[in-house]
């Protein structure tokens, strides 16, 4: 057994650092994986490879999350985990060279994989720097969990506004495209209608809550899929991004070995099934199972955000090369809000900013199921993205914390619940795109956000009960020693 590290003065320098590192390679990471993953559902439409793709990837993350990530974190620990997990996520890309069904399925499987594994270490790894910067600093652990996965996701959301603005830059150009001579095609074609204006396609009837991706009668400009050579430039600047990530966090961040020596983690020495039934067992804890539907609701939410609010609003109605330019505006407000709903909380407490994020969403899928997309309201497109991107990082990062706060001693299992609930939640979703029309599945996800959120609240109820109780003994306690003294 090592002996403990003796912490220095700058020690709290070097957690920030490393929180930092990892949140930055998670950054570049998942600018490459999310400006791919965006596109997936209105580029690769052939026999819906993009979507089913989409799928399996959440669909083997369910089973990485069962099977792997205790396994593993043991053997690599928490830094090489990510590490490796991130060269999983690198065939997804390669397949995008030649996007067909059987390439990108298992590649989408691979990102699966490593996803299990490599989201349960990061998440341990900020629950336990978190206790020895609480001894360095004063302050609660519980606090410095909340700010440290604020600060992460931070980075982490960053990735939508750089992955997407690689894809938008390029499908906006003129690359590998030939612009036709005017006397060549457009001038016989006005010749052909004289002064007659084709009329303005009719967006709101067949996009947005309107839109069935499985309608074969659906003939729309803006949905034909860009230039092979747009899509392989866009992945190999991806490509360079997931292996950058992967030596960054190699060669700049600390083992967690510097920081949980004396803690006995839940996976040690425990056998391939017997780490499996530590992940099994948490579904015994009332607090988990009271969890897991606003656990599948973040899954779904995110997969409605990637596959059909792309696709049947943006894409349809805005164009493909757009999409890029929204996910942008989303990743902004999510970028911004991770960190402002962990300071936030600090001042009022976890309930009323989850609360806020409750409204914001209901307010959100009223509108999606009212509103009919207009290309001449494309500001209304950046202002839904901008809400949903606030209301998801209340939920990524709350009830991130939430699981490390509920399950101290646990993480590994937490963790790699959340993750599993999460891609649950998703890969449903997936898998459902392309036979459910956008209205049902506006108002399936309706129903989940408020069943979710009455589990949320009743743990909220429940802790209370425990405190308040805990308090009045304490004051009983307090009374009776006063009395015998």
């Amino acid at each position: 057994m090592s002996s403990p590290v003796t912490f220095g003065t700058n020690e709290k320098w070097r957690i920030n650092r490393n929180i930092f590192v990892l949140g930055f390679a998670f950054m570049v990471q998942f600018t490459a994986f999310h400006g791919a993953a965006n596109l997936q559902s209105s580029v690769n439409t052939d026999a819906a490879a993009g979507t089913f793709t989409l799928a399996a990837i959440y669909f083997s993350l369910i089973l990485s999350n069962v099977f792997l990530p205790a396994m593993v974190i043991k053997w690599l620990g928490c830094k090489w985990t990510v590490a490796v997990s991130f060269i999983a996520y690198m065939p997804f890309i390669i397949a995008q060279f030649y996007p067909h069904l059987h390439t990108l399925v298992p590649a989408g499987m691979m990102v699966g994989f490593g996803g299990g594994p490599l989201w349960c270490a990061k998440c341990t790894y900020l629950s336990v720097v978190a206790e020895p910067y609480a001894k360095l600093s004063g302050v609660s652990a519980e606090v410095l969990v909340v700010r440290f996965f604020g600060l992460f996701f931070m980075f982490y959301q960053m990735a939508q506004i750089w992955g997407n603005l690689i894809s938008s830059a390029i499908l906006s150009s003129n690359l590998g495209e030939v612009t036709p001579f005017v006397n060549e095609t457009w001038a016989p074609e006005a010749l052909m209608f004289g002064n007659y204006t084709l009329p303005t396609p009719d967006y709101g009837g067949t996009c947005g809550v309107n839109f069935c991706s499985g309608n074969d009668e659906q003939d729309n400009s803006n949905l034909v899929p860009p230039s092979a050579l747009k899509i392989q430039v866009i992945s190999g600047v991806y490509l360079a991004c997931m292996i950058f990530a992967s030596i960054l966090v190699a060669f700049g961040v600390d083992s967690l070995s510097r920081y949980n020596s004396g803690r006995q983690p839940t996976a040690q020495g425990k056998s391939g099934l017997q780490l499996l039934a530590v992940t099994l067992r948490q579904l015994r804890h009332k607090y988990q199972l009271l969890l897991l539907p606003v656990i599948g609701y973040i899954g779904a939410e995110q997969a409605f955000m990637a596959a059909d609010f792309t696709q049947a609003f943006v894409g349809c109605a805005y164009g493909i090369p757009n999409i890029g330019f929204v996910m942008i505006c989303f990743g902004v407000f999510n970028a911004l809000a991770a960190p402002v709903a962990g300071a936030v909380v600090k001042l009022t407490g976890r309930y009323p900013v989850m609360l806020t994020a409750l409204f914001l969403n209901l307010c959100l899928l009223t509108a999606l199921l009212l509103w009919r997309p207009d290309p001449h309201q494309w500001l209304m497109f950046y202002f839904l993205a901008a809400i949903w991107g606030t209301a998801d990082a209340v939920w990524l990062v709350q009830v991130n914390a939430l699981s490390g706060i509920l399950f101290p001693g646990n993480e590994e299992a937490a963790y790699s619940n959340f993750r599993l609930w999460e891609a649950t939640g998703s890969v449903l979703s997936y898998a459902s795109a392309p036979y459910l029309c956008v209205r049902t599945r506006l108002h399936i996800l309706l129903g989940l956000l408020l069943v979710g959120f009455s589990g949320y609240t009743t743990i909220e109820v429940m802790e209370f009960k425990v405190k308040k109780r805990h308090h009045q003994e304490r004051t009983f306690e307090l009374v009776n020693k006063t009395e015998q003294e």
